[in-house]
């Protein structure tokens, strides 16, 4: 009998269920012979990337030939001016997705533990469990992530605490004074990693600032992105603000090209375009009123948001309205698989979309007006 492949694999990844992708927008349509669709599943950012933007990618492909910066030094220059560090306190990556796996891979030994929120990044789990890790889940508290509850889940065998901030999918927050508390009960050996991926949609005054902890000197690892409110989801550009001992210890396990040029070019040329994301954060922050209005109009519940998505409770089946929904050429992400049966994750569109996507829901759910 032939060897199989799985008796061959890690051990640790054989319990991980791969991650499914939705389908490309134009496939959906030609199967379901609809035209026009919208995509309001992935939390991206509905405008394109700015003017400013695009002409910095636009010079930077006559340069495609070479290899990107392997340090990416320009960027993390820039980074490190913009808050008040120094460039080997930065870490780029390829997405935050890639800057939680050189965390765990650099700090996480089999048999240790890391604390993960639930419902939230479903990255922090799978990640833990291909190294080996302990994943102790601590369940959210009326949709907020409930540090006092994480902070007693923190024991001799914690290396890692994941808090994302603000929440994915719940889209709430913890705040400046919360975090605080909590932080005061870490103890030095553990790691506290602040996602904060959607923070531009967030901040206010009861925002934490994160990266004073790291200047404190504390086990701490920021990570933000570009992909959301710099509309530069497809080129997969993240950073991470951490001490300069763990920077270069995940410099030790980083690929050395990881971050592609026209990623670098663009995400240099969106931190010296502030305005693109404060229209970007208006234009959130408007739609999200107008579907608040809207959803109360429905009668149909839903979390108050702090990021460019809502948490939706329609009631019943989510699978069921997700379906439908696609038939009106509606793309949202159903939370089945976080085990709640009847919320819908929708992303905030532009004024057009957003529309569309309350006519949609009107006519699935039976609300139709005369």
């Amino acid at each position: 009998m032939p060897t199989q492949w799985e008796s061959l694999a890690n051990e640790h990844i054989l319990g991980i269920a791969p991650y499914e992708p939705g389908k490309p927008i134009e496939e959906l349509e030609r199967e379901l012979g609809i035209h026009n669709a919208i995509k309001l599943a992935s939390n991206e950012n509905p405008l394109p990337p700015s003017d400013r933007v695009q002409r910095a990618i636009l010079a930077a492909l006559n340069h495609l030939n070479r290899y990107p910066d392997g340090s990416g030094f320009y960027l993390r220059q820039a980074l490190a001016k913009k808050h008040g560090a120094s460039p080997d306190q930065i870490v780029l990556g390829n997405g935050s997705n890639e800057l939680i796996e050189l965390l765990v891979r650099a700090f996480l030994r089999p048999g240790d533990e890391a604390v993960v929120p639930h419902p939230s990044f479903v990255v922090y789990p799978m990640i833990v469990q291909a190294a080996g890790g302990v994943r102790v889940m601590v369940m959210l508290k009326e949709h907020r992530l409930d540090l006092e509850a994480m902070a007693r889940a923190i024991t001799p065998m914690t290396k890692v605490v994941f808090i994302a901030n603000p929440n994915n999918p719940t889209a709430t927050i913890v705040t400046a004074d919360e975090v605080e508390r909590f932080m005061t009960r870490v103890p030095e050996r553990t790691i506290v990693v602040f996602d904060e991926a959607y923070i531009e949609f967030a901040l206010g005054p009861d925002f934490p600032d994160t990266l004073n902890y790291v200047k404190q000197g504390r086990k701490v690892a920021v990570l933000r992105t570009f992909s959301k409110a710099a509309s530069l989801a497809g080129l997969r550009v993240g950073y991470g603000v951490a001490d300069a001992d763990a920077i270069a210890l995940m410099n030790r396990i980083r690929q050395p090209f990881n971050v592609n040029s026209l990623a670098q070019a663009a995400a240099l040329a969106a931190l010296e375009d502030d305005g693109h994301i404060l229209e970007c954060v208006r234009m959130i922050e408007a739609g999200r009123h107008f579907l608040y209005d809207e959803f109360k109009t429905l009668g149909v519940q839903y979390v108050p948001a702090r990021a460019n998505f809502i948490l939706v409770d329609v009631g019943r089946s989510a699978a069921d309205i997700y379906q439908k929904l696609l038939h009106e050429g509606v793309i949202v992400r159903p939370m089945t698989p976080f085990g709640m049966e009847t919320a819908l994750r929708i992303t905030v569109g532009t004024p057009e979309e957003n529309r569309k996507l309350v006519k949609a829901l009107r006519r699935v759910l039976g609300k139709q007006s005369a």
